[in-house]
């Protein structure tokens, strides 16, 4: 968010743009890796205005002075809980705050001041689980939110441990999983849509699942982004694997042409 110079930034800033200016979605649901509710329960956030999270620790003080404007629709929060009812995934509304895993990426992609989301942002947790046919079903249960001009948001990483950063502060080169892993899920992410469920299912049992991800939390997300997808082919937009961490960003579906 602050490293303004890092690659990743430039690209997010790009998704960003394409978004608010050929997308140009009525609203954004977003699903982030630290928003789980329970093994079989889902939680959606109903409140209008929401405060932010700053669910980190031992980070300066500049950090916990962050905002981000946003405001919640609890119109779309209550379709959503339909959604997942009817399609039998029990589901409830709360009021809560965005966690960073939302407002750290949308402050670049969206920057309030040069690119503001001038539309409503409700999120919606994941599961309290690893399963990854349960997330792509959570996908599914309201992919039909697309076709009412709702982008659908999933925000992790492809590579996350934190556990070897410390063995990248003086070298970010990658870690032989970051790569591996980080290809893998290329691969399976961007087969053809019916293949795609089970190719992404797989990624799970591979020999470096637990070294790019100890916990699956920041991978899960792209499952329900996935699911949400139907028919639509994915595609690869960048990655960078950086030490223990890769930053592979992904588009199901072709965008609006203008």
């Amino acid at each position: 968010m602050y490293e303004v110079d890092h690659p990743a930034y430039k690209k997010l800033q790009d998704i960003g743009q394409e978004i608010t200016t050929k997308v140009k979605p009525k609203a954004v649901v977003v699903f982030s890796a630290h928003w789980q509710a329970g093994t079989n329960t889902i939680e959606v956030n109903t409140k209008e205005k929401t405060d932010l999270i700053y669910d980190f620790y031992g980070f300066p003080s500049k950090y916990y002075k962050e905002k981000y404007p946003n405001t919640g629709n609890e119109q779309l929060a209550q379709q959503i809980i339909s959604l997942l009812k009817a399609s039998g995934i029990d589901a409830r509304g709360v009021h809560r705050g965005l966690d960073h895993g939302v407002w750290s990426g949308f402050k670049c992609a969206f920057n309030p001041e040069t690119n503001p989301l001038k539309v409503p942002l409700v999120q919606v947790s994941l599961f309290d689980t690893e399963d990854p046919h349960q997330h792509y079903r959570l996908g599914q249960a309201i992919s039909a939110l697309r076709e009412q001009g709702v982008q659908i948001i999933v925000s992790g990483m492809s590579v996350h441990n934190l556990r070897d950063m410390r063995f990248s502060f003086s070298n970010p080169t990658a870690m032989a999983y970051s790569t591996t892993f980080d290809q893998a899920l290329k691969e399976a992410v961007t087969v053809a849509p019916s293949l795609r469920e089970k190719s992404m299912a797989q990624l799970l049992r591979r020999p470096d699942a637990r070294q790019a991800h100890p916990t699956f939390e920041h991978l899960l997300p792209i499952y329900v982004g996935a699911g949400a997808a139907g028919n639509d082919v994915a595609e690869q937009l960048w990655t960078l694997q950086e030490g223990s961490m890769a930053w592979a960003q992904y588009r199901f579906g072709e965008v609006p042409v203008s």
